[in-house]
């Protein structure tokens, strides 16, 4: 089962950072969540696993993925969970640029067309990411039935996923760090 405090303990340990930070969305930060220093430990990629495989009970999907690095270690973390209770779960990763030889395709895994997936996220600020992995791999061809991220920044995603109408949960938000979204979101 999902331990929430544990995983909000780690994001305190390992990810949680002040100073002066330009997020990925072009937008300034006093603070910085480093994901991948939570989904590259052992017992945090188990956490978040656990965690998204609860937040995921009401969707019918047949793969999960994202954009290519921070949702490489969840995914893998996602399958390696799902091994027994969802032994057909497929997982595929989202490359920002086609790769310029071989088949030259944004989407790397088995999924096939007309599966229905989710893309996962560590960090959520604007929801930039994750929306660009949903239009690559609805591109592709594939429904995408919730964005689940391990931590919101309350800075604009949810708002962005529900203009698409996605479904969209995550673990913890920066509030459960006594943390608040700039006054001008």
């Amino acid at each position: 089962m999902y331990d929430r405090d544990q995983l909000k303990a780690l994001f305190e340990q390992r990810a949680l950072k002040f100073g002066d930070f330009t997020l990925a969305s072009g937008r300034k930060a006093k603070y910085y969540l480093d994901g991948k220093q939570v989904t590259l430990h052992a017992r945090g990629a188990q956490l978040v696993a656990e965690g998204f495989w609860e937040l995921l009970q009401e969707f019918d999907f047949q793969a999960i993925g994202g954009m290519s690095i921070g949702a490489d270690p969840i995914v893998g973390a996602m399958l390696a969970a799902a091994a027994s209770a969802h032994p057909e779960m497929l997982g595929f990763m989202i490359r920002k640029e086609a790769k310029g030889h071989g088949t030259q395709k944004f989407v790397e895994g088995p999924v096939q067309p007309g599966m229905n997936v989710v893309i996962v996220e560590d960090v959520v600020t604007t929801g930039g990411s994750a929306l660009l992995a949903v239009d690559r791999i609805e591109e592709f061809g594939c429904k995408v039935v919730a964005v689940v991220g391990i931590i919101d920044r309350l800075e604009g995603g949810a708002k962005n996923f529900a203009a698409r109408n996605l479904p969209h949960r995550t673990l913890l938000t920066i509030r459960d760090f006594g943390l608040e979204p700039p006054d001008d979101i």
